[in-house]
Parts: structure tokens; sequence; C-alpha cells
């Protein structure tokens, strides 16, 4: 599937008011990305952590499965704002990629602000 085959398939299912778009998704995928760090924090919190070789905390395959759902609904937010906004999401995907070469080319991939 490609990224716009899902946002055309995730906007088969976009039930808000229209008066709220762009707002109402944007809120929303602020709201998944937070469970999906509260899944990562309890991880932290609720289990022996062990590292792989690399020194990555190894997330067991179930914890793995329930983040990646919630990883999904933000993709679903991130289809649905994208619309909103008259984009695709490989729209979106490509001029984040061109962002980030730019940065990576000017040697500025680190730091903070849009515009390095």
């Amino acid at each position: 599937m490609t990224l716009n085959e899902y946002q055309k398939a995730a906007l088969t299912t976009a039930v808000y008011p229209a008066e709220f778009n762009t707002l109402y998704p944007a809120l929303g995928m602020a709201g998944e990305a937070g469970e999906v760090a509260d899944k990562v924090k309890k991880i932290i919190r609720d289990t022996q952590i062990t590292r792989n070789e690399q020194g990555a905390i190894n997330i067991e395959p179930q914890k793995a499965t329930e983040i990646a759902k919630e990883v999904g609904d933000v993709l679903w937010y991130c289809a649905t704002i994208a619309h909103d906004l008259g984009y695709s999401l490989e729209n979106i995907a490509q001029m984040n990629i061109e962002k980030l070469q730019s940065r990576k080319r000017r040697g500025v991939l680190g730091g903070s602000g849009d515009n390095r």
C-alpha cells in the first residue's frame, strides 16, 4: 500500500465536522502521540530493561504491537490533516525528505529551529 492509498482509505473513516478541519486532526495527532509516549514510558517503568547489541532497549513483541497500533492512529491523523491542508501524504513525505536532505548537505541536521 502506498501512502496515498492509505490516505484515501483513511479518509473513508474521517468523521468530524468540516468546521474543525485541520484543528480536529491536529489535536487528535497530539493525543495519539501522547499515547505512544505513554506506552513507552510504561515499558521503562514496569519492565526489566534489556538492551540489544547497539544498546537500545529491547521491547517485547506484544508491547511493540501495542505501540505500533498507536503509531497507526498517529498516521491516520497525519493522513487527515494533510488532506485538510490540501496535500497528499506522498507530497508531505517528499517535502520532508527534501528538507532533511538539505539540512544534511548543509551539516545542520542537529540543532533547533526550522530554518537551520
